[in-house]
Order: structure tokens, then C-alpha cells, then sequence
């Protein structure tokens, strides 16, 4: 009977929110307003108004009728669930097998209505389980891209010091290439200036001679 109980309560917090009586007057008076608006709407297309000003009111006109509608409608709905909360009131009160049935019903929905409201609170919880992975994959994702622009930017400076290396290690086998020649050059040139010398010709009276002894003569390290 605890579905019983819960019933009842919601039934009186109801019914001490709205009044009956209350609502039964204002359907009537909402009726007559109806009429009321009806008859000025007819009323309005028989006077001969600008058409501006014609049109403006018979706007308005529709709209606080179609006003009234909605706020009547929401009204007679209210009273049909009082209406219909009392009469399952009435009917668990006489504990017969039919008030059974209505309670076992309503605490049935009860048990519906807290499973869903459960089963809204596990889906916002994984909504906010999903909301974070897509946060932490996006931040992996922003990582794993600076990562790889890091990874770029050391591999560029590794091939720059990789060629510079290189270019220095050509320079030096070049450089050593440039001494043996001048010191193979150094070699014919002493070896020359002692046939020279061995002949002793008077090489300064010729000057072909002259030329080339003086051409010896020079340092190869400043040719």
C-alpha cells in the first residue's frame, strides 16, 4: 500500500494547488470570452476601417483568441486531472480487486518512472565520461602533433650538422691533397734547380734559363 499512500499525497498536493470551483469559473468566464472575442472578430469585418488598420486589428484579434484557446485548453486540462486523480481516489478507497489493480498499476509506473530516472542519471554520467575522452584524445592528439614537429626540427638540425660534418671532412681531404701537390711540386722544383746547377751551365746569361731558375726559386707554399 505504499504506492497507495504515495498516490494520495500527490492527489492532495494537487488538489490544494488548484481549486476546482475555481477552475470550473474560470472555464466559464474563459467560454464567454471566446464568444466574446468571436462576436468582435465578426463584428470587425463588417466596419469599414482602412485597410491597414483593419488588418492590424484583425491580427491581434486572432492572436489573443488563439491566446485565450491555449490558456483555456491548459486550464481544461488541468481540471480533467483533477478530475481524473479523484475519481482513482475514490475508486482505491473501496479496496476492492479493481483499487488492487490501480495500485499495483501505479506502483508499477512508480518503479518505470525511478528505473528511467536512473537510467537518465547513468547516460548523463557516461555523456560526461564521453565529453572527457574526447577532451584527453584531443589533447593527445595536440601532443602527439608538437611531438612530431619536434621530431621534425631535430632531424632538420641532425641533416644540417650531418652535412657540415661532411663538408668539413671534404675541405680536410682537399686540404691534404693541396699539401702532397705542393710538396711533390717542391720536389721537381729542387730537383730542377740541381740539373741546373749539376750542368753548370751559366744559366744567368740565358735568360730563358734565368727565367725558370728564378721561377724555382719561389716559395710553392705562396704560389
Amino acid at each position: 500500500m505504499a504506492a497507495s499512500g504515495q498516490l494520495s499525497g500527490a492527489m492532495d498536493r494537487v488538489e490544494d494547488q488548484v481549486d476546482p470551483f475555481f477552475l470550473l469559473c474560470l472555464r466559464d468566464q474563459l467560454k464567454q470570452q471566446l464568444m466574446e472575442c468571436g462576436v468582435a472578430l465578426h463584428a470587425s469585418q463588417g466596419n469599414h476601417l482602412g485597410g491597414a488598420t483593419e488588418g492590424k486589428f484583425i491580427t491581434c484579434a486572432l492572436q489573443d483568441l488563439e491566446d485565450a484557446k491555449t490558456s483555456f485548453l491548459n486550464k481544461t486540462l488541468a481540471l480533467q486531472r483533477i478530475q481524473l486523480t479523484t475519481a482513482l481516489r475514490n475508486k482505491i478507497k473501496e479496496n476492492d480487486s479493481g483499487s488492487r489493480v490501480i495500485t499495483e498499476t501505479i506502483s508499477h509506473i512508480l518503479t518505470l518512472c525511478k528505473k528511467i530516472m536512473e537510467y537518465q542519471e547513468q547516460a548523463r554520467e557516461k555523456e560526461q565520461k564521453l565529453a572527457d575522452i574526447k577532451r584527453k584524445r584531443f589533447s593527445l592528439k595536440e601532443a602527439a602533433r608538437q611531438k612530431l614537429l619536434q621530431i621534425q626540427s631535430m632531424m632538420k638540425n641532425q641533416k644540417e650538422k650531418q652535412s657540415s660534418m661532411e663538408a668539413k671532412k671534404m675541405l680536410a681531404v682537399m686540404f691534404k691533397k693541396l699539401q702532397k701537390e705542393r710538396q711533390l711540386t717542391s720536389v721537381i722544383q729542387n730537383v730542377f734547380q740541381g740539373i741546373i746547377i749539376g750542368s753548370k751551365v751559366n744559366w744567368a746569361e740565358d735568360p730563358s734559363l734565368k727565367a725558370i731558375v728564378l721561377q724555382l726559386e719561389k716559395n710553392v707554399e705562396f704560389m
